[in-house]
């Protein structure tokens, strides 16, 4: 049957028809709205709104542009309306069982989220558009999508559907309601400022390469054992340690070490357990602890990695509930 006899279907009711319509765009929608958002979460939400919108909107699709096309922009401008309502926007910060030290300072992002990469192998097939300046693999990484976080929503969005997607400027503006020259500007002044929230690609290391298993490795090593001085030789002059939903973040070696240290005399004879996991193409270490002289460990969050060839530039300790689930990890290790 071909894709106009379904679209007729789906057109006049038939769910089914709808489905086989939009099953195939299905993942990476839900990514492209994780990377505006920064949170799976909410993104799961705009997914569902945007197949909600698509279905009831479909007498509206012309088909001018693609369908694909068409449930992209959809996707967005429902992502920019999430991303303007900040009520949605915050979690609560939690409340951790030791008094940190002071941070260097407060994140106002705290509801990033990591992506499992068994997401993404469903879209690593899907090629870009000529006009992309970053491949899947890039656009995925957590320093790109915190960094998209900082952006003005519409800055944040026209840079996905150029640089990632590789829309045209002119499709790009179709999208957005707004000009092509709009987008120019846009793009421009958002890819400066992504530049001074980045990490620059020449210094980071290859995703699962020996020397990124090697210094995850002893990563996991030094934090379950408790040894900071290893854990610190570990880090890169101008590492840092984030905490979402807490927004606490600590910049350089000694302010980590600090925390780390603090964290360690807290957890006394709690023992800690880590399990290796994939997180937006990077190394990551489930995490699960004891209670004192118990056997059982219970989740305690995920760390993501971000490893260059010569340290590990940054350490995001993710916390939450959805972790397990999220990445198939257990909630509790015998």
């Amino acid at each position: 049957m071909s894709r106009d006899d379904t679209l007729d279907r789906a057109r006049s009711g038939d769910e089914q028809a709808f489905r086989e319509l939009t099953e195939p765009h299905r993942h990476e929608l839900l990514v492209h709205c994780y990377r505006i958002l920064g949170s799976l979460t909410d993104a799961e939400d705009m997914l569902q709104e945007t197949l909600i919108a698509a279905w009831r909107g479909l007498d509206g699709f012309a088909g001018r542009a693609s369908l694909r096309t068409w449930l992209y922009r959809i996707a967005t401008n429902r992502s920019l309306n999430a991303v303007r309502d900040a009520g949605r926007r915050r979690p609560p910060e939690p409340t951790p069982p030791f008094v940190p030290p002071e941070p260097t300072r407060r994140s106002d992002t705290t509801w990033l989220q990591p992506c499992p990469d068994t997401l993404l192998e469903h879209i690593s097939d899907r090629a870009p558009g000529p006009e992309a300046r970053y491949d899947s693999r890039e656009a995925i990484e957590l320093a790109f999508v915190a960094g998209l976080q900082h952006l003005p929503p519409r800055q944040a969005a026209t840079l996905v559907l150029r640089d990632v997607l590789g829309y045209p400027a002119d499709e790009v503006a179709d999208m957005l309601g707004t000009s092509t020259t709009a987008i120019k500007g846009a793009l421009q002044r958002a890819r400066a400022q992504l530049r001074r929230h980045s990490i620059d690609r020449d210094r980071m290391a290859l995703p699962d390469s020996p020397g990124e298993r090697e210094l995850s490795r002893r990563f996991a090593d030094a934090f379950t054992a408790g040894d900071i001085d290893g854990l610190v030789t570990l880090l890169t002059d101008d590492a840092w340690l984030a905490m979402p939903p807490a927004p606490h973040e600590y910049h350089g070696p000694a302010a980590i070490a600090a925390f780390f240290t603090t964290f360690h005399a807290w957890r006394g004879r709690r023992r800690l357990r880590v399990i290796p996991t994939r997180a937006n193409t990077q190394p990551a270490l489930g995490c699960h602890l004891t209670e004192p002289d118990e056997s059982t460990a219970r989740a305690a969050g995920l760390i993501v990695l971000t490893v260059g060839d010569h340290g590990i530039h940054a350490v995001t300790w993710f916390l939450g509930d959805y972790l397990p689930h999220r990445f198939q990890l257990p909630e509790t290790v015998g």
